[in-house]
């Protein structure tokens, strides 16, 4: 029986489709052939053409070969946005290798399981993050450390120099401009960028294929470390081929590169998809609302994927009015519901819908989006090209009917392979239903009489700050290491920017009580995870809630935290 979706499917688009049977290294060989004088980056009026990004990659590829870097070996690439986060993602893949892509707000507590989980022993990263990468690996037993640390200065992808609309904010130049001294290693080598490049090692024959690992991007859950999601070339290639198709894209195409290429988002529908069709990228390495209305203007950005907040910050500037953002053709993303409020202006003021869309590190970013023709507005969408999503009971696993909220379940080319070294969480994640392997997203939602999906409630104990998913359980762990800390239990509280920030509950031991104060609870947070994860509000107590198992009833603290 047709899916009721298919009702509202573009005329333009094909159902399922057929992806090339090559890797991904293989878009950016065909496009440096086809468009070599064409610009593939541009960072702060810097213009790497497509030739010359083949060329670096090819560079930096030989010089992996030469360090060891073998078929399958796993690389960690821990950077912001910049040329050389792509040059180092495509020099990973030519040399046969797997991206592991690393968050560099990560402090060293944290980098060390991304270095002994994935086995790496080259890891790629910027100056101001090289010191935090050496700190992890030398903390570690020597048989587990880095045995090469390849560091890039944000000033060897573009000239230190350039003034005007598309310089640097002042507030960046700290970080972008300065160029770090390189860290010690131990047990290791530290190697720069321009060494790196300029080493003159041949780049190895390129073996890998459609079914090899390509990417092991991490996601964390409702207990313990973070997990590797394995994504081979192939379900990278569907969704980057799909997302062409989908955002109406071509050589011609446009786009600001300001979700972080670190994350499945970013990775898939921005940077694959654009290296795939030929387009120009325009990179950001953070967001500021400012240099993306003056880089929108000045380079006819046609194609914005990003988060809400972004778009609701851009339009709070003052200076919004000065900003020409006529060549945008494309604007969408998700992580957070759009407000209709801003999305009903985007149509009226620009003629702009705001496509939503939805999907997890586990389906290479969309598993369901809104097509242009028909969208919906603060909707996750139909399912994408290829795929079938269903809502069923979480207990029973059965289909429920339209309307009715169950957990959404996934099957499609995107879909990964299963999680690295963890059989007992691929055992929970995925499910035989009608004969097919669909994945168990562990978000509740309901499917209207369209077939368009919503998101209703929160199945997963997950914090959304701003796009950013934070896992209580993570946060609790690291939370944990702090002497003071007898018990903490992380919760969700409101937020009028970010949507959601992060609240811990915390019992101090009884010979800290009175001795630390929940400032210092927070800055010890700061210095050691990641800032997103940061706990914004610090409330002692003197025991939390308990079920009769022993388990922290984390519910009740949520419902109190929601009542206000």
């Amino acid at each position: 029986m047709e899916r009721p979706h298919y009702k509202f499917w573009p005329k333009r688009l094909p159902k399922s489709i057929q992806v090339p049977a090559t890797s991904l290294w293989h878009n950016l060989a065909t496009n440096a052939a086809r468009y070599p004088d064409k610009p593939a980056l541009i960072f702060f009026g810097t213009e790497t053409t497509y030739s010359q990004l083949a060329d670096q990659v090819e560079r930096l590829a030989g010089t992996l070969h030469a360090l060891g870097v073998k078929r399958g070996d796993r690389v960690v690439l821990d950077m912001q946005n910049s040329p050389q986060l792509i040059v180092a993602h495509y020099a990973i893949l030519r040399a046969n290798a797997v991206v592991v892509p690393v968050n560099p707000m990560n402090r060293a507590e944290e980098l060390k399981h991304y270095i002994t989980d994935p086995d790496a022993k080259v890891a790629i990263t910027t100056g101001e993050l090289a010191a935090e990468l050496a700190k992890a690996s030398d903390a570690l037993d020597p048989k587990d450390r880095l045995k090469h640390l390849i560091v890039t200065q944000y000033t060897d992808g573009f000239d230190a120099q350039v003034q005007g609309d598309i310089a640097p904010p002042p507030a960046w130049r700290d970080w972008l401009l300065t160029r770090h001294p390189l860290p010690q290693l131990a047990g290791g080598e530290v190697i720069s960028w321009t060494d790196a490049l300029n080493a003159g090692h041949p780049a190895p024959e390129h073996v890998v294929g459609i079914d090899d690992m390509a990417l092991l991007p991490y996601t964390s859950g409702t207990t313990g470390l973070p997990k590797g999601c394995i994504h081979n070339h192939s379900s990278l290639m569907h969704n980057a081929t799909a997302g062409q198709l989908w955002g109406l894209g071509s050589a011609e195409t446009v786009v600001l590169a300001v979700v972080p290429m670190f994350h499945i988002t970013g990775t898939v529908s921005m940077l694959h998809t654009s290296i795939m069709m030929g387009a120009t990228l325009v990179i950001m390495p953070r967001w500021d609302r400012d240099l993306a209305g003056r880089l929108i203007s000045r380079h006819k950005v046609t194609s914005w994927t990003n988060i809400p907040t972004m778009v609701i910050d851009l339009m709070a500037s003052p200076n919004f009015a000065n900003y020409d953002l006529s060549s945008l053709q494309y604007i969408g993303g998700g992580g957070a519901a759009m407000p209709q409020a801003v999305a009903q202006r985007l149509l009226e003021q620009f003629g702009l819908k705001y496509l939503e869309g939805y999907g997890l590190t586990e389906t290479a970013a969309p598993s369901h989006a809104n097509p242009y023709e028909n969208p919906k507005q603060q909707c996750l969408g139909i399912p994408y090209m290829s795929t079938d999503s269903r809502v069923v009971d979480p207990d029973t696993l059965q289909e429920l009917p339209v309307g009715e909220s169950g957990e959404i379940i996934t099957h499609g080319p995107g879909v990964f392979k299963g999680y690295w070294k963890r059989p007992e969480a691929d055992a929970a994640a995925f499910i035989e239903f009608e004969g097919k392997r669909f994945f168990r997203t562990g978000d509740m939602g309901r499917m209207d009489e369209d077939g368009y999906f919503f998101i209703t409630d929160r199945l997963k104990r997950m914090i959304n700050a701003s796009g950013f998913k934070v896992w209580p359980a993570e946060v609790e762990l690291l939370m944990f290491r702090h002497p003071a800390i007898q018990e903490a239990c992380v919760i969700a509280t409101k937020d009028s920017y970010r949507g959601e920030s992060v609240k811990a509950v915390v019992v101090l031991r009884p010979d800290f009580k009175g001795k630390v104060s929940e400032q210092d609870i927070v800055d010890w947070c700061r210095e050691n995870m990641a800032v997103y994860k940061i706990p914004r509000v610090v409330q002692f107590a003197d025991a939390l809630p308990k079920s009769g198992s022993g388990k922290v009833m984390w519910r009740l603290l949520q419902e109190a935290e929601d009542k206000g």
